[in-house]
């Protein structure tokens, strides 16, 4: 079963939101695919979505429920087949941190953003700026579960 592992900043908005939308387009795909996210930081470790983000979350139809900020190690990123970050330093660290390990930059999988754009950070702003972070997620999904070939 192929492995998808999304990662941010502390795990909170942007790496979970990632996570539940792949859940279920790959449920919807009726595809076997194991989804988990990630922080670089460990400040948020144990703490839930953010609240701005469930409500986004739930307001579409997604589960926002039992998330548990946790932090990456290397053995994470090496047991998945596609690493997926949300900006171009995160990338980086993760490659320094596992080299060999499969990584890339979240919207360099929507063909409307330019190579190498960061997923904005909506934490610093009010819930439409969670909007657009969900709008940019959903739009660089499919590049997303295509890149790991799991409909042959």
């Amino acid at each position: 079963m192929s492995k998808l592992v999304f990662v941010c900043l502390g795990n909170i908005c942007r790496s979970p939101m990632a996570e539940r939308v792949a859940l279920r387009e790959a449920g919807e795909r009726g595809l076997e695919l194991v989804v988990e996210s990630f922080a670089i930081s460990s400040e948020e470790t144990g703490n839930p979505i953010d609240p701005r983000a469930v409500r986004t979350l739930v307001a579409h139809g997604y589960d926002a429920a039992g998330h548990r900020a946790r932090k990456v190690s290397a053995a994470d990123l090496m047991q998945a087949d596609l690493v997926v970050a949300v900006e171009p330093f995160q990338v980086e660290r993760l490659q320094a941190m596992a080299p060999g390990a499969r990584v890339a930059l979240l919207n360099d999988f929507d063909p409307a953003k330019p190579k190498g754009e960061p997923l904005i950070d909506p934490w610093f702003g009010d819930q439409a700026g969670f909007e657009d972070t969900l709008a940019d997620i959903e739009a660089a999904m499919p590049g997303i579960l295509e890149s790991l070939n799991l409909d042959r």
